[in-house]
């Protein structure tokens, strides 16, 4: 393209707004054409200036060559000038201020994805420059400019800053760096992850926790609570918190214990935060001691890591409620993200809801309970005079972090035949995973600050 000659259609307005927006950008560009342009300008400007008194000018006698003055230095010539020359700097601003910003990165794979307030494009094959991406729902991938792949897995929140660097605000991704990229980096609200030419996944909790695993290769990690940058090799993890979960307020306990979520009328909601009601989880070979004043239920099964396997068992206290009377049951878990593991190393996961009928049902303690004195809860195949299997459930991979509910005849029929007051339920993940980092399901407990306790919904009157 001839952008001399541009420059001359230019003076008398023979460019179509494409020719005019790519001269803009070219003289932006070259130093050169910049230089050219301003010179044809303000020699246009100058011009036009003396545009009224040219006829004259040329009928009169040339004036001694010691007496003329070159026209530049008339004020009037110059006045126009100094505006031409105004107006093509206020150009050259509105046209930075408005340049699109560098794409930096390009969405490769977002099929069957549901995204929440993005400012970046979100269509499979959108070039993307800095800016924040929401993923609500499914899975997602950036090839960054630099070569770097990154899977986001909702729900995630992230930020692209430029060809060679991220930050993670909220969620899970996994990294796939080429030496091409090396350095490539991802920051979190704790800690940030440089990459040594490797293969690794970051987790950002809202309770501020970071955790970085590394497949392949090495990472350098600098976190606030550590004075030196650290390595991290292969098949090691480090994690960096930040305190523990804030505490609810009055407030937040009563709505927790009274969800909004009803099934309709006629339903009656109790959760583990009523009267009796508990809740907690069991790890195998877990040193931290009980998990009932945890803001999670961590749930997971694995043959990959045997240490890593989990369960959560729940109590309801059912007092008031009259048992012979209901005609539907339904257990709702609020999914929340646990900051363990990928979701992409698991595939979509299978849940089992099972009835406890044992000594344990109404007896066990939030405060005490534990894998090694779990006793039958924590059999590898539960037995008929320990559990009875009543419902199940599917969390697909990606699966935004809503309610999951279910529901069943079996359920009833348990909630019926129970003696006690207080009923227990154990929930327990059937589906493995192809990697031991797969992901550790969660589920908000009734210490959670703001999400609902485990609820069971009953209807004891009317049609279900």
């Amino acid at each position: 393209m001839n952008f001399h000659d541009h420059i001359d259609a230019s003076l008398d307005g023979r460019l179509s707004p494409e020719e005019w927006a790519a001269l803009q950008e070219a003289v932006v560009r070259d130093p050169e054409l910049r230089r050219e342009y301003v010179e044809k300008r303000w020699l246009h400007a100058l011009l036009e200036a003396e545009s009224e008194r040219l006829p004259a000018l040329l009928e009169e006698p040339s004036p001694p060559l010691e007496t003329r003055v070159p026209s530049p230095f008339r004020p009037a010539a110059w006045l126009a000038a100094a505006a031409t020359v105004a107006l093509f700097g206020a150009s050259l601003v509105f046209f930075f201020q408005s340049r699109p910003a560098p794409v930096v990165a390009t969405l490769i794979e977002a099929e069957n994805c549901r995204w929440a307030a993005s400012d970046l494009p979100t269509v499979e094959g959108a070039g993307l420059s800095p800016g924040t991406l929401a993923l609500a729902e499914g899975m997602a991938t950036i090839r960054f400019h630099s070569g770097a792949t990154v899977t986001l897995e909702a729900p995630s929140v992230i930020e692209v800053e430029s060809a060679m660097k991220c930050r993670l605000v909220e969620g899970s991704v996994v990294a796939d760096v080429p030496e091409s990229a090396h350095g490539f980096t991802i920051d979190t609200a704790q800690m940030e992850v440089i990459d040594l030419g490797t293969r690794f996944g970051v987790t950002a909790t809202p309770f501020g926790h970071s955790n970085v695993f590394v497949f392949e290769g090495e990472v350098k990690v600098k976190s606030g609570d550590a004075p030196e940058a650290q390595h991290v090799l292969a098949g090691k993890s480090l994690v960096s918190k930040v305190g523990a979960a804030p505490e609810r307020t009055d407030q937040e306990v009563r709505r927790v214990e009274a969800p909004d979520a009803s099934p309709g009328p006629g339903w009656t909601a109790v959760s583990t935060a009523t009267g009796r009601g508990r809740d907690a989880y069991v790890r195998r070979g877990d040193s931290h001691g009980p998990t009932g004043a945890q803001a999670l239920l961590m749930v997971k099964h694995t043959d990959l890591a045997p240490t890593n396997v989990r369960r959560a068992v729940l109590a309801f206290d059912l007092t008031g409620i009259d048992r012979a009377a209901l005609r539907g049951a339904k257990l709702t878990l609020k999914i929340e993200p646990s900051g363990l593991g990928f979701s992409s190393l698991v595939p979509d996961s299978r849940f089992a809801v099972y009835g406890l009928v044992g000594e344990q049902a109404e007896t066990w303690s939030e405060d005490t309970i534990l894998w090694e004195n779990a006793g039958p809860l924590v059999e590898e195949t539960l037995s008929a005079a320990t559990a009875t299997r009543l419902a199940e459930f599917e969390i697909r991979k990606g699966s935004p972090n809503g309610l999951v509910e279910t529901s069943s005849d079996a359920l009833v029929e348990f909630l019926h035949s129970r003696p006690g007051e207080v009923v227990s339920l154990l929930i327990v993940r059937e589906t493995g995973e192809s990697d031991q980092q797969g992901l550790v399901h969660a589920f908000a407990s009734k210490e959670h600050p703001t999400s609902p306790a485990p609820t069971l919904w009953l209807k004891t009157s009317g049609d279900q």
